[in-house]
Formats: structure tokens, C-alpha cells, sequence
């Protein structure tokens, strides 16, 4: 098997340079052009060959576009972190959710990690690749769900990007949206719904975020952990207010992983990183 032991390499050792993982860091420029290199040399073959990644094991994962984007930056240093933290706490985590789950990488390496998988993706062709993703793995875990995740279920109207799919969302959830789009209607089920039981979520909603959280109380995070992206300074505000609100903790990527004390703390885009949520006093880093 063809081995990138630079990328394997980096999914190990990231946990202990979590103090250079702030996005205005330099040393995280160097690693976030680092990895870009290999993952280039790694995953760009649209007929793809098992590739090692890692403690991951094997990983088949054909190069696809996606508008502007492409399967390659669902590779980059910002998701080998959150790898690396799904593999660190394997061990912690037992049930976990994997909404907006694009075409399946993170609900991969989440099995990979031992977990058992619910993820869920709204976009039908994004969900056709989910698919594939997981049989050509061999993932036996994870339970793909055709559906997006709100506060409200039933039928609502989804806005695909046409010049980058990964930005497409529920309408209402951005107030910008650039270049030519579809509107269709796609099912949803409310994040209460489906909760009971999970101990770790990963969440990346594309601008539904501020009403998922804020809706919220604080016993929903008694044994409940979350990885998500913030997608505005808006939502970034109500977030902070909600959890400084009800006594939950919040870690940014941005500020080193260290907890969230001030409004300007919160990340506002995925250029910020990621934002961790829960009650501990502490994000579990260390094994």
C-alpha cells in the first residue's frame, strides 16, 4: 500500500502541537502548506488506490469537484486536527453524530476511530458519494441518513452552491450567497430528535448552527460533547451568549484550544477553526 508517512505522521504528533494550531500561528502555516503537499501527491487519483493515513488504516477516497472545492480540501490541517482529536479519544466516545456530513470523510474516520456512526447529509448527490465513500472503506458502522438537521422537521427548501456544494445549506441560513444555485426541497428531522444516547457530535450545518445551539439547555451537555464550525460574527455572538448563559464551556481553535472568555475569542468562519463544546472543565486532549 502507498504510505504518506509525512500525513500519518502529522495525524499522530497533532495533539501534542495543539498549541501551534491557532490559524494565525506560523508554524501552523508551515504544517497547513505542508499538508497540502501531500495530500495533493496522496489524493488526488480519481481512481483511487488504498492509501495509509495513519492509525486510520487504509483509506480509498477518489478525487471528486465539488464547484470550486474539491475532495482534496476536505484533507487539510484543519481536519487532521479534529482527526487526530477523534483518534486521541477513542477511547472516551462511544456514540456519536455526524451531521452535515458531505460525502463522508469525517463519518469515516469517526468508524475508524471505533465509534459507532449516525451521520447525516441532505444533499442527494453529496449522499450518493457518502455512500460509495463508505462501501469502498468497508465501513460497517455508520448509518448514512438522507437528511438535514434543524429545529424543525419536515420538508424544507435546501439551497445548493453550484460553484462550491460544500457551502449549500438550508434556506434562510446564509444571508450571502454568491453565483448560481438550485432550490429543492429535502427532509429534516430537529436536532432533540436525535440526541438521546450520543456522547460526541461533530457538527458542521452550514449557518444553521445559531439556531441549533441556542436552542439548547444546559442538561442537553451533561454527557454530550461537540466539534463544530461557526459560520458568522452573528451566530458567533449568539453562541457565546448562550453558553456563557447556561454554565457550558466552549474551546476555540483560534485562541489555541483555550477556553472562550470573550466574544472576540469565538471563531466566525472556517478560517478560524473549529469551535469545541461541553461541560468539562478542559478539552480532552491527552489519551
Amino acid at each position: 500500500m502507498s504510505d504518506s508517512s509525512i500525513l500519518s505522521q502529522m495525524i499522530v504528533a497533532l495533539p501534542d502541537l495543539r498549541e501551534f494550531h491557532a490559524p494565525t500561528n506560523s508554524v501552523y502555516a508551515l504544517l497547513r502548506d505542508v499538508v497540502r503537499r501531500e495530500v495533493v501527491d496522496t489524493f488526488a487519483a480519481e481512481v483511487a488506490e488504498p492509501k495509509a493515513f495513519g492509525p486510520f488504516g487504509d483509506l480509498v477516497f477518489p478525487y471528486v469537484k465539488m464547484g470550486a472545492i474539491d475532495s482534496l480540501d476536505l484533507f487539510g490541517l484543519d481536519e487532521l486536527i479534529i482527526f487526530s482529536f477523534y483518534w486521541r479519544n477513542r477511547a472516551r466516545y462511544r456514540r456519536v453524530l455526524d451531521l452535515g456530513a458531505n460525502i463522508g470523510l469525517h463519518s469515516i474516520m469517526l468508524a475508524r476511530a471505533g465509534f459507532t456512526v449516525t451521520c447525516y447529509e441532505p444533499d442527494p448527490h453529496h449522499f450518493s458519494l457518502l455512500n460509495r465513500n463508505l462501501d469502498n472503506n468497508a465501513i460497517t458502522t455508520v448509518t448514512p441518513k438522507q437528511a438535514a438537521v434543524a429545529i424543525e422537521a419536515g420538508s424544507l427548501e435546501f439551497v445548493r452552491v453550484l460553484g462550491n456544494t460544500t457551502g449549500s445549506h438550508l434556506a434562510g441560513s446564509k444571508t450571502n450567497v454568491y453565483g448560481d444555485v438550485e432550490r429543492f426541497k429535502v427532509e429534516a428531522v430537529t436536532f432533540n430528535s436525535i440526541i438521546d444516547g450520543v456522547d460526541f457530535i461533530k457538527m458542521d450545518v452550514e449557518g444553521q448552527e445559531k439556531k441549533i445551539l441556542t436552542a439548547t439547555q444546559r442538561e442537553h451537555w451533561q454527557n454530550l460533547d461537540m466539534m463544530c464550525e461557526i459560520g458568522s460574527a452573528e451566530n458567533a455572538a449568539s453562541v457565546f451568549a448562550h453558553f456563557q448563559g447556561i454554565g457550558i464551556n466552549t474551546f476555540a481553535q483560534k485562541i489555541g484550544w483555550a477556553k472562550v472568555e470573550r466574544v472576540e475569542d469565538m471563531p466566525t468562519s472556517y478560517h478560524d477553526g473549529s469551535l469545541f463544546i461541553s461541560a468539562k472543565a478542559e478539552m480532552p486532549w491527552n489519551e
